[in-house]
């Protein structure tokens, strides 16, 4: 997770808001990402999509079940899905997010009948991911002002 929210660091002194994710298999990290949707103009550039989109590329193919996702942030429903979809066996969050989190805080969708069913755990540093945050968005609102 301190890889993590080194890469939501990186994420926040570029504008972006401070996400970071890594992908894990044994132990070994094999693929990193960040947020870069305000760089990049796209939607879909959220850091557990680039890091699973990073992983598939360094393993060779789009399962992923021995790979655990750690991200600062709860995933939101297109993370979780991509995570469903790429089979993660776990995905370990920092911060819970009350706006779009689904990883249990507004809906669990690993609970739903899909196919697959990644395990969460969350909470895991949740100060230190949620400050990142916080600190992020007061010195936005202050910036505007």
């Amino acid at each position: 997770m301190r890889q993590a929210i080194g890469l939501a660091r990186e994420a926040a002194a570029e504008g972006e808001v401070p996400v970071g994710a890594l992908v894990v298999r044994g132990g070994v990290v094999v693929a990193r990402g960040r947020n870069r949707r305000e760089t990049v103009r796209n939607a879909l550039s959220h850091a557990e999509l680039e890091a699973i989109g990073s992983a598939c590329a360094a393993l060779g193919g789009w399962r992923l079940p021995e790979c655990d996702l750690y991200v600062t942030l709860e995933p939101c429903p297109m993370c979780a899905g991509a995570a469903i979809n790429a089979r993660i066996r776990r995905v370990v969050f920092g911060a819970h997010d009350p706006k779009a989190g689904s990883c249990g805080s507004i809906v669990d969708l690993f609970q739903f009948p899909y196919n697959h069913h990644p395990e969460a755990v969350g909470g895991v540093l949740e100060e230190e991911c949620a400050s990142l945050l916080t600190d992020f968005f007061r010195r936005l609102r202050e910036k505007r002002s």
